[in-house]
Order: C-alpha cells, then sequence, then structure tokens
C-alpha cells in the first residue's frame, strides 16, 4: 500500500465513549479495524498545548525512531533512524526548538525519546504543528506503543505492540491518519 494513498482512520468508540473512556479508539486501516488510544482528554478540534487531547485532523507521517536496543529496524518505507541516548523532545512554547528534536542536556523542558518503558520502542512523528509550527497548538502528536495497562496518551495515537510491525510494513509518505 506504500505507492497508493492509503487512510487510518482514527475514530472515538462512538456510543461507549463516556468520560471515563474518551481515550479508547479504534483505528481503521482498510479491511482492518483495531484497539487503539488517543488522548485523555479525546479528540478536540482545537488543539492547545497540555490538554492532553488529540487533534480531530488530517496528518501524514513524517518519520520515525526506533529503539535499536530493544528491536530491530521495523520494516516500513518511511525514514527511520535509531534513538539515541541524548534525543529529546521541546515541547516549551516560545522556545526556538518548540515540537522539534533536540539533544539534551537541553535548557528548556524536554521530553526523552529513550524512555524507560516501551512507548517509544517505535515511534512516528505525524505532521501536526510542523510547518508553520503555532506556539502553544501542541507539540508532536507520535504515533507510537501502547502502555501495557490500556490506559490513555497525552495527545498521541497509540497501538499494541503487536500490532505495529504489521502497520509499518503498510504506512508510507501517502498514508494519511485521519482523526475525527
Amino acid at each position: 500500500m506504500n505507492g497508493i494513498l492509503s487512510a487510518i482512520f482514527v475514530d472515538r468508540c462512538g456510543f461507549r465513549a463516556t468520560g471515563r473512556d474518551r481515550h479508547v479508539a479504534r483505528l481503521r486501516f482498510g479491511m482492518v479495524s483495531l484497539p487503539c488510544r488517543i488522548g485523555r482528554s479525546g479528540i478536540v478540534h482545537l488543539k492547545r498545548e497540555g490538554d492532553g487531547a488529540t487533534p480531530a485532523f488530517v496528518m501524514r507521517p513524517v518519520r520515525g525512531f526506533w529503539r535499536a536496543d530493544r528491536r530491530f529496524r521495523p520494516r516500513t518505507s518511511l525514514p527511520m533512524r535509531p534513538i539515541r541516548k541524548g534525543d529529546g523532545w521541546c515541547e516549551v512554547p516560545g522556545d526556538r526548538n518548540y515540537n522539534r528534536l533536540v539533544k539534551k542536556p537541553y535548557a528548556a523542558s524536554h521530553e526523552d525519546m529513550m524512555r524507560q518503558d516501551n512507548l517509544y520502542d517505535v515511534v512516528l512523528e505525524l505532521d501536526w504543528n510542523r510547518t508553520p509550527r503555532r506556539q502553544g497548538r501542541g507539540s508532536a502528536i507520535f504515533f507510537h506503543l501502547m502502555r501495557e495497562n490500556g490506559g490513555p496518551t497525552a495527545g498521541c495515537i497509540a497501538v499494541e505492540p503487536r500490532q505495529v510491525d504489521f502497520l509499518l510494513a503498510r504506512i508510507g509518505r501517502r498514508t494519511r491518519f485521519v482523526v475525527r
């Protein structure tokens, strides 16, 4: 599917979603439907930094990262690079590197890309708030691995670890993540 336009639809679970489980969603890719998790605040149309929500938007995958010390390189046509010990992601509105990969130590608040848990063992950067970067509209929306307890994300899209290789083999530059 890498050579043609493909879409991944992320839908909140409709009537089953309550205030407590608004982070439970379905990821649909062709005829495949998989459980996924989104932000703790559900899906919003006006994304703000720190709101814990996943933006209702159409996003493209830009590039990916993986933990080479924990797994093999994923099979995908997307550009991938191993996560390095000094990798961080700046999440401070107003910083010149807001919503960008930075090298640690970094003065402004940042997320460590080499996490202790497995969430970023494989991670794709989606093109949310990249060009132009709008201060305060939320830093990166990642596609990454789901928590073991099935809990929410901070606004990203997460899938079960056993599903990620199946999806990455089918995701290419023309794939679109449609969140609605």
